[in-house]
């Protein structure tokens, strides 16, 4: 019995773990606009992924400088 109660908790365990995960989605977005410390993005159509109070970590990609006389 207790087997039995051991692998349901960890098959309930690991589903958990894996639901939480895929919860993250990955969106594109575009700044349009830096005031103060309020930044606006465009997101498109994808926007309706996210919702008011979501926490979001950004990775900005920074343009190659060019370099010329």
């Amino acid at each position: 019995m207790s087997k039995k109660l051991l692998s349901l908790a960890m098959a309930m365990a690991f589903t958990v773990s894996v639901a939480s995960v895929s919860m993250a989605a990955k969106v594109k977005c575009e700044v349009t606009e830096v005031k103060d410390d309020i930044v606006t993005l465009d997101c498109g159509k994808k926007a309706n992924k996210m919702k008011k109070g979501d926490k979001v970590d950004l990775k900005v990609k920074k343009a190659a400088a060019v370099e010329g006389c």
